[in-house]
């Protein structure tokens, strides 16, 4: 374990900073004071357990009792622990990890987007338009077809589609299509005359209607003016809330996922995740945040969950408000003119002085603030929102930055200055990769996706995946942050290289930063006695390479219950 990362263990893990209460009560019983003679529930060992915890970084075995961790050390000091009713799993040659959190997903969307048509993958329009042709057989005559993941800039020519393709594919049918990154919807026309867009609707702020030489709307919406359209779609009843919540979770635990952060969803899907939770039904943690300008009149006399044990299944912490859109769809609020189209900037979702005001009455009302901003005129306006709350306010909160993946580099000390979480997600990266330069032109990728830049500046980054943007697995996240390379291995040596993390620094950012950002930095997000016992069990040991994707997943512990893994003998 390297000294940096030492540090920054005991940063997250010490004593807390910043002036914030502790979350809850300090861990229990050490490997020395645990009692043999009371047994333990669970026992297992390992070829190795990486705890992340800087006073034993390694060990062969862990004991459970109840849903906290009580021993963590050899394997021949675990059998004391062992009585009539342990199980105990004999895992050699695997790795025990502290429970992997995806610090920024959708886990709902995911739901959703099991169960509709995907167009991820699709070369062309034309291919992306018969998955709908064939959907469409199977609809009655009127029912609307959604769907997600296209994605132009895999087309030939990487231009926007019309609504042509999808007219042909679905004429009887309203079609709305979002984008791979969210932040660009397709419609066909039968979808735009369901929501009375035409040659005359102007664009709504924050937003932009795609139009042809004369002016009518060819079909694409971006960012805000996404609303025109999505606005028509019949809202889903909770049966089919809940449905896909459980369907995405048991997806998030089969690729080692303990917890996820649920980034954006309305009051109906908190409440579909609360009754889930109250009856034991929920398989993972889920630390949530309510999405949008919407949810701000709503805080005036909330107040946020707090989980002091840090054994809650939900929690609704915090906001997620959007300061622009996505780069793919040159929405990202940029300093300056996209290289590849000087005439626009992308788009500010929130006005300066709209965040500003924004933050004030999320901290106001004790709310945790998370910011969507890619571009660097988008972070930068962020930063401003939570430096004008006055000094230490944002830290205390842990307001956060989500993406956080074009920054100016006058910018980058900010995020350790003002104590902002950078929430990133490292297969942004390597998605990004062969058409950002493009969109940028190279002076700007110097702050583009820069984790080992932030941390070096001493800011705090917690990794996810934005699924279903991305695919959910972390160890794809993990190859990413340690290699900066596809999984072909492209480019030779990474994509700006002198960004990239090393296996220890990117584990720390999908288990003990996200436990801090979930303020259970004093429950989660290491191997310890006392600490939750939420573990993640790979089919072997680490390292830093194209391993790391083809690694499987053995076993999922949430809260000392195996939620996935072998059967109990």
């Amino acid at each position: 374990m390297s000294n940096a990362l030492r540090a920054t263990l005991l940063s997250l893990f010490g004593s807390l900073a910043l002036g914030c209460a502790s979350p809850g009560p300090p861990p229990g019983p050490t490997a020395a004071t645990a009692t043999p003679s009371t047994p333990a529930d669970l026992v297992i060992t390992a070829g190795v357990v990486r705890t992340m915890d800087p006073a034993k970084p390694r060990a062969e075995a862990v004991a459970v009792r109840g849903e906290r961790i009580v021993f963590v050390g050899s394997a021949a000091d675990a059998r004391a622990l062992v009585g009539p009713g342990t199980r105990v799993v004999e895992l050699p040659g695997r790795a025990v990890v502290p429970g992997l959190v995806d610090g920024h997903a959708h886990l709902y969307g995911l739901g959703t987007a099991l169960e509709t048509p995907s167009v991820r993958g699709a070369k062309s329009a034309e291919e992306a338009a018969a998955v709908v042709a064939e959907a469409a057989k199977a609809r009655p005559r009127g029912e609307w077809i959604t769907g997600r993941g296209w994605d132009q800039n895999r087309w030939p020519g990487a231009a926007f589609p019309t609504h042509a393709p999808l007219d042909a594919a679905a004429p009887e049918h309203p079609v709305a299509l979002r984008r791979v990154d969210g932040h660009a919807l397709w419609a066909n026309a039968a979808a735009m005359r369901a929501a009375g867009v035409g040659k005359g609707t102007q664009d709504p702020p924050g937003g932009r209607i795609l139009r042809d030489a004369t002016g009518a709307p060819t079909g694409v919406f971006v960012d805000s003016a996404m609303d025109l359209v999505e606005a028509r779609i019949p809202a889903d009843p909770p049966a089919v809330r809940e449905r896909r919540i459980l369907r995405a979770a048991e997806a998030a635990l089969a690729v080692g996922l303990t917890g996820v952060h649920e980034m954006g969803i309305d009051d109906e899907t908190v409440a579909v995740y609360r009754a889930l939770a109250a009856a034991g039904r929920l398989p993972i943690r889920v630390h949530a945040y309510l999405a949008g300008e919407g949810a701000l009149d709503g805080l005036k006399g909330r107040a946020p969950d707090v989980d002091p044990a840090g054994t809650a299944m939900f929690v609704l912490r915090g906001v997620k408000l959007f300061a622009d859109g996505a780069l793919g769809s040159r929405g990202a609020a940029l300093l300056e003119p996209y290289a590849d189209e000087p005439s626009t900037r992308g788009l500010l979702l929130m006005d300066r002085e709209a965040l500003a005001r924004a933050a004030r009455l999320v901290a106001d009302a004790g709310f945790q603030l998370a910011v969507h901003a890619i571009g660097d005129r988008a972070n930068r306006a962020a930063l401003d929102a939570f430096e004008a709350l006055g000094p230490g306010r944002a830290a205390a909160l842990r307001f956060r930055v989500e993406h956080a993946q074009i920054v100016s580099p006058d910018d980058l000390p900010r995020f350790a200055a003002l104590g902002a979480i950078a929430s990133m997600q490292p297969a942004h990266a390597t998605s990004d990769m062969p058409w950002a330069p493009a969109r940028l032109g190279p002076h700007r990728l110097k702050g583009a996706y820069a984790w080992r830049s932030l941390l070096a500046s001493g800011a705090r980054v917690v990794f996810g995946s934005d699924f279903p943007v991305e695919e959910p697995s972390p160890l794809l996240g993990l190859h990413a942050a340690v290699t900066r390379q596809d999984l072909s291995g492209e480019p030779p040596g990474g994509w700006t290289p002198e960004e990239r993390l090393d296996l220890d620094e990117a584990l720390l950012a999908f288990t003990a930063a996200p436990a801090y950002a979930a303020w259970a930095e004093g429950q989660r997000g290491r191997i310890a006695p006392g600490y939750v016992a939420d573990l993640t069990v790979l089919g072997r040991d680490l390292s830093p390479d194209r391993s790391l994707v083809d690694t499987p997943v053995d076993m999922v512990v949430v809260g000392g219950r195996v939620a996935r893994g072998p059967a109990p003998r």
